[in-house]
């Protein structure tokens, strides 16, 4: 069966290399329009201290933050390392093609994968290696202990020697009929190689790629390959050993990655990743709404409705406030004891196309149109 790729949003499906589109909210009811926010609460000082600019982001970027640098790229093969205090450009570098997936970096390393399935990585922003992978890529590459871990949308999981682009290992899961257009977990947990595979997040060893454990968070439902859908996607909130992930439109949990155990699963039916604290864990739902829920037992603490069919970005906790961006460009900072308003920010009125995130005490936000924005609170 040919595979197909949805967007985050249910949008547009490709099938194989068929010239029509399938809107899965086609044949549904209008989105209702989201409320007037009214004036800024403005309860916070937060100011604009620099801004920058990359090119038009059509891909699922993820902001890459290394002590007070941001890397972040664009879909036309452009990247920059940005100084988050400053907004100084630190280096610039092209991936010689569109983007598909990235960024990943340790500090040194960079890397991205482009749309002709090669992992580019860069040395400090110089001297690339190119390595042709077996399949579309969509999540930004881990850089980790000298080495590049790529996680292909047909389940696989490879490991590459970051100064040479030698193929290390590689792991091969049976492919699905349908994945998401979006990008997925890969991440370290101490000495684990910890991957969104399916509706699982399992760990594995990084040296070999042997699977360690597989702790299961959605399974497969319905009668058709669109609504058997199942896929955790990127934005986890970790805290030690306790890491709590979305599985798209299906729940979220929270996995002891230690023994490799969900501790508590929840019904949930958002398609972007979490963030959260020691004592909440806080996402955002399809249709706007912000829910927090309790770290040591998945039991909700509390949701708002203020920000209702806004199209909003992943959450990032930051200070008192959960930070959120929408469809029009603006970014709303709310408080994480209720969801109430705390402050507004504007951008250049396209979506904020990427999860927000900090360096150095920094709000670095990215939108659609490449605009890249430093606030600091005053």
């Amino acid at each position: 069966m040919a595979t197909i790729f949805f967007n985050r949003h249910l949008g547009a499906a490709l099938l194989g290399m068929a010239i029509f589109a399938v809107t899965a909210c086609a044949s549904g009811p209008e989105t209702p329009k989201p409320t007037d926010l009214g004036p800024n609460a403005a309860l916070l000082g937060v100011r604009l201290v620099w801004s920058s600019k990359v090119g038009l982001v059509d891909f699922p970027l993820q902001a890459k933050v290394v002590g007070n640098t941001v890397v972040v790229a664009g879909s036309d093969g452009g990247m920059v390392s940005i100084d988050a205090r400053t907004g100084a450009q630190l280096w610039q570098a092209n991936a010689g093609s569109p983007i598909s997936a990235g960024v990943g970096s340790d500090g040194r390393f960079v890397a991205v994968v482009n749309r002709d399935n090669e992992l580019v990585v860069f040395d400090a922003g110089l001297n690339p290696w190119h390595v042709r992978l077996t399949s579309q890529v969509f999540t930004a590459p881990l850089v980790a202990g000298e080495r590049v871990f790529v996680l292909g949308a047909d389940r696989s999981l490879a490991a590459f020697d970051a100064k040479t682009g030698r193929k290390l290992w590689q792991n091969q899961r049976p492919g699905d009929a349908l994945v998401l257009r979006q990008a997925g977990v890969l991440m370290a947990v101490g000495n684990t190689l910890v991957a969104g595979l399916s509706g699982h997040l399992v760990g594995l060893n990084p040296m070999n790629g042997n699977v360690v454990w597989d702790a299961a968070v959605a399974t497969p439902r319905g009668t058709n390959d669109i609504e058997r859908l199942v896929d955790l996607v990127s934005g986890v909130s970790r805290e030690e050993n306790d890491v709590c992930v979305r599985a798209f439109q299906a729940a979220v949990a929270c996995v002891d990655t230690q023994r490799g155990a969900v501790n508590w699963k929840k019904p949930a039916f958002g398609s972007v990743g979490l963030s959260g604290d020691m004592q909440q864990v806080f996402g955002v739902e399809s249709d706007g709404r912000l829910l927090a829920w309790r770290r040591a037992d998945g039991e909700l603490a509390w949701t708002s409705d203020r920000l209702r069919y806004r199209k909003l970005s992943a959450p990032l906790v930051l200070g008192q406030s959960v930070v959120v961006g929408d469809d029009s460009g603006q970014v709303h900072l709310l408080s994480r004891m209720d969801g109430s308003p705390l402050t507004r920010l504007t951008t250049d009125g396209s979506p904020i196309a990427v999860t927000p995130v900090v360096a150095d005490k920094t709000l670095v936000v990215v939108t659609r149109n490449g605009g890249i924005y430093g606030f600091h609170p005053e």
